[in-house]
């Protein structure tokens, strides 16, 4: 069957096509040098992740606000519920900060605590190369955080997890490869991800989740009450009702069907600011870049470029200026 295609972050992106294609837009696959180390994750007890949802919220809100990555760190280090084991996870993500100046290796150096999808994300946020904003993947952590402490299922953070994946063009084969270290899945689910990476591009999306599914089997059984699936069924009947239902149309129409009638998460999306404000920020940084380039020009005519005037960040500026 041919491939669907899944609407992401400025535009449609392919929900499967050649593995050569997908492995995070022709990118050095970077969570794969963090995956291979993540072996010893384990599932966490609630209050760990009511806390890790406020601390991605927190780390999100003060974001917007412009404040530097290391002060939040900082400072809702001490907000974190003490008898939980973040508080110590953020004082080790604070420390790789200040070596590195970046968070996701600090979150592939603590497999016991944080997945192997969580340092996935960030680490594509963090990737120059990508449009995968910061703000947008905290966002993304934060409700998947919220969604295991209250009550989640393999099928629900399964379809969050590859939404997500799919809305960002964050690349499916490694996408896949860190949520099969997820100690929340099984060993079905494991095999499953597998399948899934070997086989990238040749079904869609509803028929993944329709043929994997307990409906389908006792469609089967109703023709033939011998039939045994050759693969155990990972997704509950539901699950397979709505995916059926939702056969040769738009994937999107899935992920929200499944939301609204199974209470799975929704995965964030990235809207573009086009506000009159936004528009004017732009122009106004244009001017200020040509500005500086016809003082450039001027300098060299004259013969005395003044390199120090160019560039000087505003905080070192006199306040007269």
């Amino acid at each position: 069957m041919a491939g669907v295609l899944v609407e992401a972050s400025g535009g449609v992106s392919p929900l499967f096509s050649s593995a050569k294609t997908r492995t995070g837009g022709l990118r050095p696959p970077l969570a794969r040098k963090y995956t291979d180390t993540m072996t010893t994750a384990t599932v966490l007890d609630r209050e760990e992740y009511v806390e890790q949802a406020y601390l991605f919220r927190a780390i999100r809100e003060r974001l917007a606000d412009n404040q530097p990555a290391q002060d939040i760190l900082l400072r809702v280090h001490e907000e974190l519920l003490a008898s939980t084991r973040l508080p110590y996870a953020v004082q080790f993500l604070v420390a790789e900060l200040k070596h590195t100046g970046l968070v996701a290796g600090g979150f592939a150096k603590l497999p016991h605590y944080f997945t192997a999808f969580q340092a996935f994300v960030v680490n594509q946020a963090e990737d120059a190369k990508s449009r995968f904003q910061m703000p947008t993947a905290f966002l993304v952590l934060e409700r998947e955080a919220a969604y295991r402490a209250d009550k989640p299922t393999k099928a629900g953070l399964f379809v969050y997890q590859f939404e997500t994946l799919a809305r960002n063009r964050l690349g499916y084969l490694d996408g896949l490869e860190a949520m099969t270290l997820d100690p929340f899945y099984d060993a079905d689910w494991r095999a499953y991800f597998d399948t899934l990476r070997k086989n990238v591009g040749e079904l869609d999306f509803s028929d993944l989740v329709y043929l994997r599914s307990e409906l389908y089997v006792a469609e089967e059984r109703r023709k033939n009450p011998k039939y045994e699936p050759p693969v155990p069924p990972i997704f509950g009947e539901k699950e397979g009702k709505i995916a059926k239902a939702s056969r040769h149309r738009d994937p999107l129409y899935l992920f929200a069907a499944l939301q609204r009638q199974l209470g799975y998460p929704e995965v964030p999306r990235y809207h573009k600011r086009d506000d009159a404000s936004t528009k004017l920020e732009m122009m106004q940084a244009k001017l200020r870049e040509l500005e500086m380039r016809i003082k450039l020009a001027e300098g060299e005519l004259r013969g005395s470029v003044d390199l120090s005037q160019f560039g000087k960040p505003d905080l070192l500026k006199d306040e007269e200026e």
